[in-house]
């Protein structure tokens, strides 16, 4: 680290700590929303400064001098980006500040489904520094840290007076004004925000490769290492294309970031406890330990705190230490020398070896855990005061002092001049427009784009049918899907996998048992000897680790497809969906997607094998996912336009989609009686495809008998028992409707309301629970509507779907139905 290098971190850690004090200003008067700061964090500039810019980073919330450094890095061009040493090289000590570092070029790494070159108890041994580092400096106590005049109130910023009472006047340019006004805008709620537009204070920016994270503890890690997969999938195309070897399927995808970057991913010490960061950790050493690269530097910054609950001591390291395949750096971030060079080492290891590593960088946590924490409630005066002597501000002051960098008056001017210059800036950002109406606010949530769907649709058509025929006549081993006559759920399924794999290049499929088994109910049977294992993978048996690969892959370019085994599964993971999938869109204004489409094997019926962990049948926690869209297929006819649909959402529009398959119609051929196979359907050519075309949002209705007295509202399982008790009403001369719903997200509600309207008489069969079930939403949106008819719902008990035939006395069957239906009709 040189003498500039070390003013230049020093600038920003006073920006940081600048920006903490600005926030509360605003708050005391109303014009702040946001108190929780990076006042003792500071350490993370470090980080920044050791990495290169374009470094896809991931970031907690005391994150604010990493995000000075690294929107001072982009605004400074590759110029920029730090010279690559050797893990071995040792850092500078004050008396060497102002040498300029040797630069090393870090080696490439090997392929993404190569073995490795070397075990990792080798790598442990091999050429590396000693990882932990005990620091047996104290640092000073900090100086006052509110500029002068900053003790509440508006008034306007004069700037600092000198001791002779002229204006003080940094001889250094100021280089972090927008970062400042970014992080500022956040505080506001300014519409002008460059990330979150005013929705949330949140770091990010699209120019600085900054994903913007939620608040949620630690759910941005298992994201983290989907996308340390991701760019090492990137970096291996790369590889191959430079060696000339032809790339194949891969070739036609942008690089999102550099074929050498590593994704950073920072948190606290206490989300390390959360099974998020649990569950992260292990797969990232669960890969590593399979032989496949994951470049993702972890970075802990452990203040010992989580609010007012101390973490035990030594039980990070203890926890971080015992990570399989997760190599461990250490460094204290009041010693600023040593833990820039162990934050040089870790980042340098992970680029070289493209393996994962977890920095655990110890800070302080200064000024509370926000705004309001009154801290002394439940820490010691003595504890306050240690922390203030370990405060990495003043550190990096005393470094610069000792080296002879700068004077102690200099740099006390400088913190001064900077904490004006930042009121300077929050006074202007503090008029700046908010959001006003609910429209501007849900604007970037979801965007659909009906027309594009459909051209989208029509040209995978085209493709399919004329340049795209010879591979895919290929693909399906000559035995084309239309041409192999009616086929079950699973099989059009498969074959729109199969024809989505072939459409859509950065496509894979992945989840528990989709590869070398093909599915626990065979419906991705064939797809990796079809697409190779790069695309169609096995996970480990951990579904938030399986939805975490989906998000860092989306991120990165690619298209994935994660499968979650069974419906009941997906609640142990249901976060990375709501809190992390749903508002990627809605905290980055769009410039961050990550188009994802989940199967899901799930809903009630199987005979013969069950329990409510195979059979459940809710979906609440899903509807209450703001931009989600839910398919629920039913027939075969359906599920592959369904499937078409949907995976074309997720590539133009950036959605999230949940496909949602029926266990229980899986295999189901019949119909109405055994051997008629009307359950059963032909698969769409190509030629068909923009014809049938099912847009998100539209129902399917089935006309049996007049079909004017009443109206069914269904979807699923309760499709097919609807057409059944339709039947049998129709023998009793009762005309019935059938609406297969087909989206439980949006509704189809211009559908409904038009088929409610024309019989009056509305019986909704919802095959979920009565409380918070699909049934609920159904009505309420007649209501909302102003539909004026009768209406009637026939629902799943509220209970778990118990084992064997007892299972029928909690779900809706024919009889229940049928007799729904007569009530409705005697009114």
């Amino acid at each position: 680290m040189t003498g500039a290098q070390a003013l230049d971190i020093f600038d920003a850690q006073v920006t940081s700590r600048q920006l903490d004090l600005a926030g509360r200003w605003l708050r005391s008067f109303g014009e702040g929303f946001y108190t929780i700061g990076s006042a003792g964090h500071e350490a993370n500039a470090l980080v920044a400064a050791v990495l290169q810019p374009t470094d896809p980073a991931l970031l907690h919330y005391r994150s604010g001098a990493f995000y000075c450094v690294r929107a001072a890095q982009a605004a400074a061009g590759p110029a920029a980006e730090p010279a690559e040493a050797a893990a071995a090289h040792p850092a500078a000590h004050p008396s060497e500040l102002g040498r300029e570092p040797a630069a090393d070029a870090s080696d490439v790494g090997v392929g993404l489904f190569d073995a490795a070159d070397e075990s990792f108890d080798e790598q442990h041994d091999a050429g590396a520094a000693e990882s932990t580092r005990e620091d047996s400096a104290r640092a000073a106590h900090a100086e006052d840290e509110t500029p002068s005049g900053a003790d509440g109130g508006r008034e306007a910023a004069e700037g600092p007076q000198d001791a002779v009472g002229g204006a003080a006047r940094p001889e250094r340019p100021w280089a972090y004004a927008e970062a400042a006004g970014d992080v500022l805008r956040g505080v506001v709620a300014s519409a002008r925000e460059p990330i979150a537009g005013g929705r949330h204070k949140v770091f990010g920016h699209p120019d600085l490769a900054v994903v913007p994270t939620t608040s949620t503890i630690a759910s941005h890690l298992p994201r983290a290492v989907g996308m340390g997969l991701a760019v090492e999938r990137l970096r291996r195309r790369e590889t191959r294309r430079a060696g000339g070897v032809d790339a194949g399927d891969e070739a036609s995808e942008s690089a999102t970031w550099p074929s050498d970057s590593i994704v950073v991913c920072s948190f606290g010490d206490a989300s390390i406890n959360h099974a998020s960061a649990t569950a992260a950790f292990n797969t990232a050493g669960w890969y590593d330990h399979t032989g496949l690269r994951i470049p993702v530097l972890f970075v802990c910054e452990d203040n010992g705190l989580g609010i007012s609950v101390r973490t035990p001591q030594g039980w990070v390291e203890a926890a971080l230490r015992s990570k399989p395949g997760v190599r461990y750096f250490a460094a204290d971030g009041s010693d600023p020398v040593r833990a820039y060079a162990a934050a040089e080492e870790a980042a340098a290891w992970v680029r070289r070896h493209r393996r994962p590593a977890v920095l655990h960088l110890r800070t302080v946590r200064l000024m509370g855990h926000a705004g309001a924490d009154a801290e002394t409630a439940y820490r010691s005066p003595a504890e306050l005061a240690g922390d203030l002597d370990r405060d990495p501000v003043a550190a990096t002051a005393r470094l610069l002092v000792e080296a002879g960098v700068a004077g102690g008056e200099e740099l006390l001017a400088r913190y001064d001049e900077i904490g004006w210059l930042v009121r300077r800036v929050a006074e202007e950002v503090i008029g700046e427009p908010k959001l006003t109406g609910a429209a501007d606010v849900v604007a970037p949530l979801a965007p659909r784009r009906p027309a594009r769907l459909a051209r989208a649709v029509a040209e995978a058509a085209a493709r399919a049918a004329g340049p795209g025929a010879a591979a895919r006549d290929a693909a399906f081993g000559g035995r084309l899907p239309e041409l192999a006559g009616p086929l079950t759920l699973a099989q059009s399924i498969n074959a729109a996998l199969s024809d989505g794999m072939l459409d859509h290049e950065e496509m894979a499929v992945f989840g528990e048992d989709v590869a070398a088994k093909g599915g626990v109910y065979g419906v991705t049977k064939g797809l990796r000897d079809r697409f190779g294992p790069a695309r169609v993978f096995d996970t480990l048996l951990d579904e938030t680790s399986v939805l975490g690969l989906g998000l860092g892959a989306g991120l990165a370019g690619m298209l994935p497809v994660p499968e979650i085994q069974y419906l009941a599964y997906l609640h142990n993971a249901e976060d990375q969906l709501r809190g992390e999938a749903a508002t990627m869109q809605f905290f980055s204004q769009g410039a961050y997607r990550n188009p994802m489409v989940v199967r899901v094997a799930g809903l009630a019926y199987q005979e013969g094998f069950g329990g409510h962990f195979h059979n459940d049948n809710s979906v609440a926690v899903l509807r209450d996912v703001p931009g989600l869209v839910i398919a629920v297929p039913a027939r075969p006819d359906d599920a592959a336009p369904m499937l078409r649909t949907c995976l074309a959402s997720a590539a133009v529009d950036g959605s999230v989609c949940v496909f949602l398959e029926p266990i229980a119609l899986y295999h189901t051929r019949d119909l109405y009686a055994e051997g008629d196979g009307e359950w059963l359907a032909g698969y769409a050519e190509p030629g068909a495809w923009a014809s049938g075309h099912v847009p998100i949002g539209r129902a399917r209705v089935y006309g049996v008998g007049s079909a004017e007295d009443l109206t069914i509202i269904t979807f699923g399982n309760g499709v097919r028992l609807s057409l059944r008790a339709a039947a049998a009403l129709a023998d009793e001369g009762v005309g019935t409707r059938v609406v297969d719903l087909r989206w439980l997200a949006p509704l189809p509600v211009a559908d409904i309301m038009r088929e409610a309207s024309a019989t009056g008489r509305v019986l909704v069969v919802d095959e979920t629970r009565r409380s918070g079930g699909v049934g609920e939403g159904v009505l309420a949106a007649l209501v909302d509507a102003g539909y004026v008819g009768a209406a009637r719902r026939v629902a799943g008990v509220d209970s778990f779907v118990p084992l064997g035939p007892a299972a029928r006395q909690v779900l809706v069957s024919e009889e229940a139905i049928t007799q729904g239906a007569r009530t409705l009709l005697a009114r």
